[in-house]
């Protein structure tokens, strides 16, 4: 079974290649030996969509605000590896 692939699409008129890209470092750090492939998909049009595997799992036009880290990591591991202690980023 090959490794998740997480893309971030990215608004590039919005200019928010450094949130992405923080985004991709969070992820990449936190699971390094459960992820295959980050990849920063550029768009327009205030997109901020964030897919695992090709399925949707944060849209900052739904939410109504941009992901934090520990959620995003969250939503990660629920669906990738469910028994990974996050540390200081677990749910309380």
């Amino acid at each position: 079974m090959p490794l998740p692939r997480l893309e971030i699409n990215y608004c590039t008129q919005c200019r928010w290649l450094l949130r992405a890209a923080w985004l991709a470092q969070e992820v990449l750090t936190t699971f390094e030996l459960e992820m295959g492939e980050v990849a920063l998909v550029p768009g327009t049009g205030g997109v901020l969509d964030i897919r695992l595997n090709g399925e949707l799992i944060f849209s900052r036009k739904e939410a109504g605000r941009f992901p934090e880290a520990k959620e995003l990591k969250q939503l990660i591991r629920d669906i990738i590896a469910p028994d990974k202690p996050l540390g200081h980023s677990d749910r309380k």
